[in-house]
């Protein structure tokens, strides 16, 4: 079907960036030390900053599938981070932003890296992605891991959905990724166009091109974090100078908090507690920002509640395409990004991870934590130059009711102290528990998708 759009009635570009392990803390705007970051913070002034903004689980492969489907991924059976060794993926009823936005007209390519399954039926050519270049999962599966050596086997490079190249070298990566991103914009300037592109850095192998080695205070990380800005600044250059910034939605935000064992080779939280593979705050909150000129009023924070699973609805009102046919969990944000901040799309959020346990619930300021086995790097010496250091991966957290507005660190339990909102919270996990399951109680769930299967 050959769609044509007059330019009164072409529906917005979209580019959506995610970025892999990126801190709350690790831009200027959020307190970065020893390096600037310009193009980020200045995108944040043209645009909006969402302050309160959660990835849909804190952890690689179940963050990306909740992005692109607009679902809680333990609703589509997605947890974790899939290897080499899953055959599992994202499953072809499953409709993605880029099926959505194809279905509408719209040319689409991601670039970086993938993680919703490496076996050529989950690959992005097959859900709806016109183009694809990148890496099938993180860029730490290869043989060169620094605890798992030779447990991988060398990290593939692909193109569409054949391997073209195997152990690539990974200080090009985000050079390439951009510059691939950069000519799908110019190639399709005078059509819609949907360009996902997922930076593999700073999730740790860190490396960095020579264009930014040792540019900043803070060593390798800092330098690796400097590139990123400049990569930003490259895809928001070309579109000014498209002219297409004023028809173009430019969403830019993290997979997850950082890797915090990592140390030097890690980013920042930002204050919040704990990182990565946690429910605290410092492994789901992290940086947001939208640009679209003309219509995201500029220098805007919003201090609404905002999720990953979100961009799907958001993306689909600003774009007239079609909702999925199955359930969603996202709301769109879109009366929020165009200045009515008084509206609250989203008032609850659930926090799942593991294979399905529910550890926590957020309603409001307020979050109450369920007592469960999970991450700490609290009180353990942090690792050193791509080395992890110590943590606990089953530490047994107590949980508690915490006022997010006051205690964004999660460190004052006040459970006792309002037992009328820690039983409204309770019962908001009860209705998850049906829908979703949770398997700290033992609930199945019932409504909860089967994850796609290896058919070869």
């Amino acid at each position: 079907m050959a769609f044509r759009f007059s330019p009164a009635d072409r529906p917005p570009n979209v580019v959506l960036v995610y970025i892999d392990d990126l801190g709350f803390g690790d831009l200027g705007r959020t307190g970065a030390v020893g390096y600037t970051t310009p193009n980020f913070d200045d995108m944040a002034s043209k645009g909006m900053f969402l302050s309160q903004y959660y990835t849909p689980q804190a952890v690689c492969t179940a963050s990306r599938a909740g992005l692109l489907t607009g679902c809680y991924p333990n609703r589509l059976g997605f947890a974790g981070a899939t290897d080499h060794s899953a055959k599992t993926g994202i499953n072809a009823e499953e409709e993605t932003i880029a099926e959505l936005l194809k279905a509408k007209g719209y040319a689409t390519a991601a670039f970086g890296k993938w993680h919703l399954g490496f076996q050529k039926q989950f690959l992005p050519p097959h859900h709806g992605f016109d183009e694809y270049f990148g890496i099938p999962y993180s860029n730490d599966m290869w043989p060169n891991h620094p605890v798992n050596k030779n447990y991988y086997p060398p990290l593939p490079l692909i193109e569409g959905d054949e391997v073209v190249a195997t152990n690539p070298d990974q200080s090009q990566f985000t050079t390439w990724f951009t510059e691939r991103t950069i000519n799908f914009i110019k190639k399709n300037k005078d059509k819609p166009f949907f360009a996902y592109l997922a930076h593999p850095m700073p999730h740790v192998p860190l490396f960095v091109s020579d264009k930014f080695k040792g540019k900043s205070q803070q060593g390798l990380y800092g330098d690796v974090i400097m590139e990123l800005d400049w990569s930003i600044g490259q895809i928001r250059k070309t579109l000014r100078e498209l002219k297409l910034d004023g028809n173009t939605l430019l969403i830019v935000t993290s997979d997850n908090g950082p890797w915090l064992s990592y140390g030097n080779h890690a980013g920042s939280a930002g204050g919040f507690r704990e990182g990565k593979g946690t429910t605290f705050e410092g492994g789901h909150r992290v940086p947001c920002i939208v640009e679209w000129t003309g219509v995201v009023p500029a220098g805007v924070v919003s201090n609404n509640l905002a999720a990953g699973m979100d961009m799907l609805p958001t993306i689909v009102e600003a774009t007239g395409a079609s909702l999925p046919k199955k359930k969603i969990d996202g709301v769109s944000l879109l009366a929020n990004l165009k200045g009515n901040l008084s509206v609250k799309p989203r008032e609850t959020f659930l926090f799942y991870y593991r294979r399905n346990n529910l550890e926590a619930v957020r309603h409001g300021d307020w979050k109450l934590v369920f007592p469960h086995p999970g991450r700490t790097n609290e009180g353990f010496k942090p690792g050193k130059d791509g080395q992890p250091g110590g943590g606990n991966e089953n530490f047994n957290h107590q949980g508690g009711l915490y006022d997010l507005r006051r205690d964004p660190g999660e460190r004052y339990n006040v459970q006792f102290d309002f037992p009328e909102v820690t039983a409204e919270l309770m019962k908001i996990a009860d209705e998850a528990r049906k829908d979703l399951g949770d398997d700290l109680t033992g609930s199945p769930g019932q409504n909860r998708r089967p994850i796609g299967r290896v058919t070869e």
